[in-house]
């Protein structure tokens, strides 16, 4: 190979995709060449199958909010990882009015998203971590509840054959996403490799 690159990237996934359009968009005289060894693009880490696909906005992701030895939960995580997810969408908004991004139900759906847990202890905990979430705007419309028959509602294969004089609870946000990165990466890269004249894919 001959030919010379400012920018070379190596594994064409949804890091790559997403370095590739941003180094295109600001600086659009840089050459690009982005290597994949395998025969497909997103096949391996950002594909469905190897992927958890939720949009990681903390929602449900109990592990962003962990409780301090005082009792407090620190949402302080939680919330950059919420308002980091806000820019990915507003990006991927952007794509889509550039026409980058022809169909976006092909890679990104509303999904709502639920935390359940069970025991006294860790009821406490959702409860809390709750009613520290929903006093930010980023978490508006999460939902608490202890109610067997409203947990039924949310999530009936879970609740069923349960204890139902076991303490449980669970929040619910409707808004939650679910994200195929897979698509969300060959997108991108079609565009770069096709209608570019400074980026290759190899």
């Amino acid at each position: 190979m001959k030919k010379k690159y400012d920018v070379v990237m190596i594994g064409a996934g949804i890091m790559t995709a997403t370095l590739a359009q941003l180094i295109n968009e600001l600086i659009p005289s840089l050459q690009i060449g982005i290597f994949e060894r395998l025969d497909k693009i997103a096949i391996e880490s950002s594909d469905a199958w190897n992927n958890a696909g939720t949009g990681h906005s903390a929602f449900c992701e109990l592990n962003y909010t962990p409780e301090q030895e005082d009792g407090t939960i620190d949402i302080s995580k939680a919330i950059k990882i919420a308002s980091n997810y806000e820019e990915s969408k507003q990006f991927w908004s952007y794509l889509k009015n550039k026409k980058i991004l022809n169909k976006p139900e092909s890679f990104i759906n509303t999904v709502p998203h639920l935390s359940f847990v069970w025991g006294k202890d860790n009821v406490n905990y959702l409860k809390k971590r709750y009613q520290c979430l929903s006093k930010n705007i980023l978490f508006e419309g999460m939902e608490y509840t202890e109610d067997q028959k409203k947990l039924k509602e949310w999530m009936p294969l879970v609740m069923e054959g349960r204890n139902q004089n076991a303490p449980m609870a669970a929040t619910y946000m409707q808004k939650g996403t679910d994200v195929n990165f897979g698509n969300l990466t060959r997108e991108i890269i079609k565009y770069l490799d096709f209608e570019t004249e400074n980026v290759d894919v190899f």
